[in-house]
């Protein structure tokens, strides 16, 4: 396929609203780091995981290219911060799983549209996940606490359930976007925490909070797909 068909293709389906929706907040970050002299590794952070996320929930494959280089970015962030979870999490496995999703989505695509075709987990997979998801946290949090993590409860958590999270996008599951939800939710108090502290990161804490908005839509938007 030629490289224009390709971005033709990634950009079909998209609604005005949304377009609108993206470029408020991508204006509204760039309008933030200039005030308030934000760092360069947080503004790219920041733009990369917008359009990572927003093209993930439109199931184009293109969004992989995105979350790579947002993870760079976010791995100087989370060394600079001594979030050691959060940035061996990116380093060891978001990464990883990035190039892994390109291959795999690859294989799911709907031959007319180029998007991913969606899967809903059975109610034992469900449990299962949250079993798993539970055990996986607590032991997240005590490690996290003996390394001297600046916040090892939200970093424990959030670095889990982000590893759930990331393989049910892989996996091209709607229940992606409830782990989501929660690991944007808590991922936005802890580095607004830190911004109070001093840390110069206030983009990354309107992408956290642009990402907890995006889980709740698109959410809605595949669970309305998957009810056809």
């Amino acid at each position: 396929m030629k490289i224009t068909e390709f971005i033709k293709k990634e950009l079909q389906g998209w609604q005005p609203y949304e377009i609108g929706g993206l470029t408020v907040v991508l204006v509204i970050i760039l309008m933030n780091a200039f005030i308030l002299k934000d760092s360069s590794a947080a503004i790219i952070n920041a733009i990369c995981g917008i359009l990572y996320t927003i093209i993930a929930g439109k199931g184009k494959i293109s969004c992989y290219f995105f979350g790579l280089m947002g993870s760079g970015c976010y791995i100087y962030l989370t060394f600079k911060n001594a979030l050691w979870g959060n940035m061996f999490l990116y380093l060891l496995y978001y990464i990883p799983m990035q190039i892994l999703g390109i291959f795999r989505w690859k294989k799911h695509l709907k031959q007319e549209s180029c998007e991913i075709i969606k899967i809903k987990l059975n109610s034992k997979q469900r449990i299962t996940l949250a079993v798993f998801g539970f055990i996986g946290c607590l032991i997240s949090i005590v490690l996290l606490n003996y390394f001297n993590d600046k916040s090892p409860i939200i970093d424990g958590i959030t670095t889990f359930l982000s590893i759930l999270g990331m393989y049910l996008t892989v996996k091209r599951a709607i229940e992606q976007w409830v782990i989501w939800g929660v690991v944007n939710g808590l991922s936005f108090i802890m580095w607004l925490n830190l911004v109070i502290h001093g840390t110069k990161a206030y983009s990354t804490v309107l992408m956290w909070g642009a990402y907890f908005v995006l889980a709740i839509y698109f959410y809605m938007q595949w669970q309305k797909e998957l009810s056809k």
